[in-house]
């Protein structure tokens, strides 16, 4: 980008702005995803599946560290240059279609679903770490491309570790809201 605004911006403000503009492309796919058409006997299975998991996983007492090892492994995938941001959005499109899949085993219309999955702290908290992680993938790839890769990588251990951050709190509400959901 050679636009006189982009060149007359800070680091900090393009960093900023690659993960606003990120996080709205995952939202955007995300959305695509749960309207993924499904037949109740797909969406049924589904939603058996995941509810099957997180049973057995909270008898165990495992379910945080699950939610938080799924989600950071998801998310490291995302820091890779190149790889990173198109894994991402297939992982978006995907949860947007388990979130649809949901809503139709439930009976709700899958937008509505995915419109109270967005008012919880946990969405936010997720879109935030993987949006930061695609961001900061596509700025490590630019840095490696001018040379100054070393610097970048530093930096990027620095965004992994607000992740993993984003990500515990995330998984710890999220263990929360589902003990006081029937």
């Amino acid at each position: 980008m050679n636009a006189p605004i982009w060149a007359n911006t800070s680091p900090l403000r393009k960093r900023i702005l690659l993960i606003v503009v990120v996080l709205i492309v995952a939202i955007v796919v995300t959305v695509i995803g749960s309207q993924l058409p499904l037949d109740q006997e797909q969406a049924d299975q589904i939603n058996d599946e995941l509810n099957q998991t997180v049973t057995a996983l909270k008898e165990q007492g495992a379910l945080t560290q699950y939610i938080f090892g799924n989600n950071f492994m998801i998310c490291l995938l995302m820091f890779v240059p190149i790889i990173g941001p198109i894994a991402g959005m297939y992982i978006m499109f995907s949860t947007g279609s388990v979130v649809g899949a949901i809503a139709i085993s439930e009976g709700y219309p899958p937008i509505v679903a995915l419109a109270a999955l967005l008012i919880t702290p946990v969405a936010w908290l997720e879109f935030a770490a993987y949006a930061t992680a695609m961001g900061e993938s596509i700025w490590l790839f630019r840095r490696l491309l001018q040379g100054r890769g070393k610097n970048e990588l530093k930096r990027a251990c620095i965004f992994v570790s607000i992740c993993a951050a984003l990500l515990v709190l995330g998984a710890v509400i999220e263990v929360a809201l589902i003990s006081f959901v029937p």
